[in-house]
């Protein structure tokens, strides 16, 4: 038999040692619940590539909003599925201060003010060409300054409608310093900026591009000329201070699972917050995974998120909020259970 003076094993023999030991833990605080809504009334429809997932009406998401609430989400971000009508070349609809977004927004503070609201600000829900930013005549590159331009107007008809943080996930140059003068300049001093500093040009977004029909397309369109490339890491940090430095509040690298080093890295240098995206195609893939009895859903979707947390995330983007929040309620409910019997015993 060898000796060994330390073992670790031993910190790991028992539940309650590890949990003494623990490092990191996942709250529902960590958690912004990301949401769909279209323009249908009283409908609330699933979504063929993100399994238990749905795109709700304005009712509907009032509704749901509401629930996330009382199960002590802080946060959601509330995407639009905008009707192929409203989409042009130059995105209009995307300032239009009655357009789908804003009275969704609108909608939800009246009912909800509590809960923090989060939207993009992007073109690409707006544009017939599914591209985030207005198009060069050459119909193929984006134009970078002119689409700054309806970026600022965009965010601050989300400003106007109530919105909480307004998050630019366009990627165009000099975009974050521009915005925070439109809403300074128009007294929305405490409207925060969430800049998707790091967005990838990844594949993982597939199932929500379907959703929201920002191209014609889906596996078709090419932003590599504004997005990430994902073979990059150096490149994030330079985003990240520029960012930063032009005003941002927040930091947004998307996706998580495969850039867990980027979150590390960027949560390593910089004091800042910086939150993560678990995307569509992480999410569906472990759903999918778990419907046909491959995984274990609530084991593997809780140890996916702890990886954010571990990595260094301050908040997690995930179409699993909810589903965290209820487990969290249940043993919540059964603690306080135990402490109401162990109350009622006798001395």
């Amino acid at each position: 038999m060898f000796f060994l003076n330390t073992r670790l094993r031993r910190r790991r023999s028992s539940k309650w040692v590890r949990n003494l030991t623990s490092e990191n833990f996942l709250s529902v605080n960590d958690l912004v619940f990301p949401l769909f809504v279209h323009d249908e009334q009283e409908t609330t429809e699933p979504i063929s590539g993100l399994p238990d997932v749905k795109c709700y009406s304005i009712d509907g998401l009032v509704s749901i909003v509401q629930e996330a609430k009382d199960l002590g989400i802080n946060a959601v971000a509330i995407f639009p599925v905008v009707g192929t009508k409203l989409k042009s070349k130059n995105a209009e609809e995307s300032y239009n201060s009655n357009n789908l977004i804003c009275r969704a927004i609108h909608a939800v503070k009246s009912k909800a003010p509590e809960i923090g609201i989060i939207a993009d600000v992007a073109l690409d829900p707006y544009t017939v060409h599914g591209h985030d930013g207005i198009l060069k005549s050459n119909k193929v590159d984006v134009e970078n300054d002119e689409t700054v331009s309806v970026l600022c107007k965009q965010a601050l008809a989300l400003a106007e409608s109530g919105c909480d943080i307004v998050a630019p996930s366009d990627m165009m140059d000099g975009r974050i310093g521009m915005i925070r003068k439109a809403l300074d300049g128009k007294s929305f001093q405490d409207v925060s900026i969430l800049s998707y500093a790091v967005k990838y040009c990844s594949s993982f977004y597939a199932p929500f591009r379907q959703v929201v029909g920002s191209c014609e397309l889906p596996n078709s369109i090419d932003k590599s000329g504004y997005q990430m490339d994902y073979r990059n890491a150096r490149e994030a940090i330079c985003e990240i201070e520029m960012d930063i430095n032009e005003g941002a509040d927040f930091i947004m690298i998307k996706p998580g699972m495969p850039y867990l080093d980027v979150i590390k890295t960027a949560s390593d240098k910089f004091n800042f917050p910086i939150f993560a995206y678990q995307v569509s195609g992480e999410y569906a893939m472990i759903k999918a995974a778990a419907n046909n009895g491959w995984l274990d859903y609530d084991k593997v979707i809780y140890e996916s998120l702890i990886g954010f947390k571990r990595a260094g995330a301050s908040a997690i983007f995930t179409y699993a909020a909810l589903d965290i929040a209820k487990t969290n309620a249940v043993l919540l409910k059964k603690v306080y259970l135990n402490y109401l019997r162990q109350s009622a015993l006798p001395e």
